[in-house]
């Protein structure tokens, strides 16, 4: 298990600054214990997928998402790979008009750039022009809309172990009677409880987690077809097709939208 990003006793905090934030990499997979603290938190990865827990909820979100968890909320994360991600830590009472419950948000260019300023703050005290930033950076938080984009995760340990080992490599082509094996469980109960803790078939799962995946992917400038190779789907055309049911959009379309 690795620390928080900051000290809880910060994270805790009642008073000044207003707004916290912080951004890290590291070259190892970054996992936080289940913890809760008086300040709202905004968390997101430049890079990679997060599993989340947050409440009784638990999702994997992809780098184009951030997750919003309000005041003395539990939660934990995963990362799926080396950890490059940021967060922001909100005092309690600016968190009033802040979403209520945990939730995922889409992550604007300006909530980014915002972000990425606010981490190299040194001082505690914040001074009127980080103020006015820090007002910028709460009123993205209130706006953004909210996505039902995370893919929720199963609670049972032997299918939790299957979805984080998907997570880490979505291109992973093994058949779910070999993944239902290495887990030690029977491929009917797999199938079976897969769809009851997650609202996904075993194959829906596997798909949806290599959208996300691709969304990363988009995000940072690869090429559709070569998205498509990397993630283990053999026809680009069937890649596509998957991407515009899901999404509304096909990968190019979503690539401009996001830029």
């Amino acid at each position: 298990m690795t620390a928080t990003l900051i000290p809880l006793e910060q994270a805790s905090s009642t008073g000044e600054p207003l707004l916290l934030a912080v951004a890290q990499q590291s070259g190892t997979v970054r996992m936080t214990r289940r913890h809760r603290h008086a300040r709202g938190q905004l968390l997101g990865a430049a890079q990679g997928l997060l599993s989340v827990d947050a409440g009784n909820s638990r999702w994997v979100v992809p780098a184009t998402h951030a997750v919003w968890i309000p005041p003395e909320v539990p939660h934990g994360l995963r990362s799926h790979g080396p950890f490059a991600g940021w967060s922001i830590y909100v005092a309690a009472p600016a968190c009033a008009e802040l979403p209520d419950k945990p939730c995922i948000l889409a992550v604007s260019g300006l909530l980014r750039e915002a972000v990425a300023r606010a981490a190299s703050w040194k001082d505690k005290a914040l001074n009127a022009a980080q103020l006015r930033l820090a007002g910028v950076i709460l009123d993205e938080i209130r706006i953004s809309p909210h996505e039902a984009l995370g893919l929720p995760m199963p609670q049972d340990a032997r299918l939790l172990k299957i979805a984080r080992a998907l997570s880490d490599r979505p291109d992973d082509e093994r058949r779910m009677e070999e993944w239902a094996n290495w887990a030690g469980i029977a491929p009917r109960t797999l199938t079976r409880r897969f769809t009851a803790e997650t609202g996904f078939s075993f194959m829906g799962w596997r798909q949806r987690v290599r959208l996300l995946r691709a969304l990363e992917l988009l995000a940072a400038g690869k090429p559709v077809t070569s998205i498509a190779l990397d993630l283990g789907y053999d026809n680009v055309s069937a890649f596509i097709a998957l991407f515009r049911r899901t999404f509304g959009v096909t990968p190019g379309r979503y690539d401009t939208l996001m830029r």
